[in-house]
């Protein structure tokens, strides 16, 4: 299989997939009411409740659910071959993520923009929304930590690309403020002047990486992370027009942008994929990821095509703003599928690289060099982008390496590769760092909502004192976390846990469908739950078999408990589930007969 073709596949299951199965879930499962009042209206305070134009909220959720899923999930995956994350790529975003994101997006509207473990409370009880509410915090932080360690790993030393994203920021405060108060409506004309100047922080981070002011953007990992914990916390806190939005609609449109001129480029430079259907590494014993093909590819492709940390922007941001429930459908369901397109832009970009060039990317030196391959445009390219390419694990050097030579192929490019190799990372920071922002603004969300229970001050959402105490809270365990951490540690833990999430969500929804329709609709949300539950059981086993005891010390311990007791938690509520499934259908053939 060629990427072209593979392009065209997935277009066309995407478009009929939008077509036809979403319509059906909207008709039949759902029923969406255009002219109900959603929570934006009815508890609009102006900060995180706030009806927000269908176009800008799509750009808002789209890059908030698109982190380094979609992005360095597939490149990792590249590990086992093209196949097998293709094909999860296709199958996982229609039949479970999108369906996952959508019926989360619709509950929450319907119980005025509250989170999953609320939810859960009301639908399966004060056990099963405890243990929602423990495993959801302690995901989120997981993810926000998987996230980061990837921006981390991209902009450590990196003049160039440490400047293009930090000027992001004033650019974003710049343009909420444009369309908040200088010129309030006038979306088409705030949005050109941004990408105007994001584009701008490329072409400048050049200059400024070639002169005597880079020393003031070359900073270590442990500064980029802390860094990065400080901007979530300050992210989290501020009015979401101000920074949030438009940072997620300008990085969207951009991330939206570059992939469709991937797309183009894929199909005018045709590359070849490189990589076989399937390597020797399906059966385990990969250098990259430690267990088999599956689960390990379903945990590692998350974003691209069924995440849980989605449930949480579906039920945290997304429900707060949204104007109408006829709106549903394209900001969940299509969003998904967009970032399935992404996924696969990943996957053909990984792919298209020579297989040594891969692993010498994403391995030590010292464990390249017992793979007994060797590298083919490696030098070369270190020389162009002026880079050190060479064991840089994560997966975003890998994607921005193959991105670049994509487009450097391209008719007057070849000279460019430099500014493509760095708009790439660029890229890909934008994607990860919306994520973070909105995830840790979402925490903050779901760690007020706990705590007010304990102490009710520290639950009221307008309260500034208690805003500011559980955002540091957040961002002080997730930067943690990626300062003691790696990739091999990480990614895993990260994966489990986000899947694990996916799963308890399905379970939520297939509580509320089978309480209100028809039992037999309910299978839309449960045989994904089915697949998902099993598959990061299977996961989080091997985890702590093959990977985090094998370590033999504190941490490796560390990690098996916790990975424990996100199995015991995901366990409860999927037993609470299923009694309440039985019950409910009981209920109603009782009440059918009567």
């Amino acid at each position: 299989m060629n990427a072209v073709t593979m392009l065209i596949i997935a277009l066309c299951v995407y478009a009929l997939a939008y077509k036809f199965y979403a319509a059906f879930i909207i008709s039949k499962v759902l029923t969406f009411d255009k002219e109900r009042k959603t929570p934006a209206y009815e508890l609009n305070n102006g900060s995180d409740y706030k009806p927000t134009n269908k176009w800008v909220l799509f750009g808002h959720h789209f890059a908030a659910i698109a982190g380094a899923g979609p992005l360095v999930g597939p490149v990792l995956a590249a590990q086992f071959g093209y196949l097998p994350g293709f094909l999860w790529i296709l199958i996982g975003a229609v039949l479970a993520g999108a369906v996952h994101d959508m019926v989360v997006l619709f509950i929450s509207v319907r119980y005025k923009g509250i989170s999953l473990t609320e939810i859960a409370k009301i639908e399966s009880g004060k056990l099963a929304g405890t243990s929602a509410g423990i495993a959801v915090f302690f995901i989120i932080i997981t993810a926000l930590a998987g996230l980061a360690m990837v921006v981390v790993n991209a902009l450590a030393e990196s003049a160039w690309g440490t400047f293009s994203i930090a000027a992001t920021i004033p650019i974003a405060l710049f343009v909420g403020l444009y369309m908040e108060k200088f010129r309030p409506g006038k979306i088409r004309e705030a949005s050109v002047i941004g990408l105007i100047l994001v584009l701008s922080a490329i072409f400048l981070g050049e200059k400024i990486a070639s002169s005597k002011y880079a020393g003031c953007f070359l900073y270590s990992r442990e500064t980029i992370s802390i860094g990065l914990a400080v901007y979530g916390m300050l992210a989290s806190v501020l009015p979401v027009w101000l920074l949030l939005a438009p940072r997620d609609y300008l990085s969207s449109y951009m991330k939206v942008g570059t992939i469709g001129l991937l797309a183009l480029g894929i199909i005018w430079v045709r590359p070849e994929i490189n990589f076989p259907a399937f390597t020797q590494f399906i059966n385990g014993g990969g250098p990259i990821i430690p267990g088999k093909v599956w689960p390990y590819v379903c945990i590692t492709i998350a974003c691209g095509a069924i995440s849980g940390f989605h449930s949480l922007i579906s039920s945290g941001t997304t429900p707060k703003m949204i104007e109408s429930e006829s709106e549903i459908k394209f900001i969940a369901y299509g969003a998904m599928l967009t970032e399935g397109f992404v996924a696969l832009m990943a996957l053909i970009a990984a792919t298209a690289l020579p297989v040594g060039d891969y692993f010498a990317i994403n391995l030590s030196p010292e464990a390249f060099s017992k793979m007994g391959l060797s590298v083919s445009n490696l030098p070369s390219l270190s020389a162009a982008v002026g880079e050190n390419l060479e064991g840089r694990a994560g997966g975003a050097v890998t994607l921005a390496v193959g991105m670049a030579q994509i487009f450097s192929n391209m008719p007057a490019m070849k000279h460019l590769l430099s500014y493509w190799y760095h708009f790439a990372i660029m890229f890909e920071a934008l994607f990860i760092l919306t994520t973070i922002d909105a995830g840790t603004r979402v925490a903050r969300y779901i760690t007020q909502e706990a705590a007010g229970k304990i102490f009710k001050p520290l639950g009221d959402i307008n309260s500034t004192w208690a805003v500011l105490f559980t955002s540091a809270s957040v961002s002080f365990l997730w930067g943690s976390m990626v300062l003691a951490g790696n990739v091999k540690t990480i990614w895993p833990m990260f994966g489990v846990a986000n899947q694990l999430l996916s799963a308890i969500a399905l379970a939520i929804c297939t509580t509320y469908i089978i309480k209100r329709t028809k039992k037999i609709y309910a299978l839309i949300t449960f045989v994904p739950f089915i697949f998902m539950i099993s598959t990061t059981f299977s996961a989080a086993f091997t985890n702590i078999t093959e990977n985090y005891l094998p370590m033999g010390n504190t941490k490796g311990y560390i990690n098996v408990a916790l990975t424990a007791a996100m199995i015991v938690l995901a366990s409860i509520i999927s037993v609470v589930s299923i009694k309440d499934w039985f019950y409910a259908i009981k209920k109603k053939e009782a009440e059918k007969n009567t």
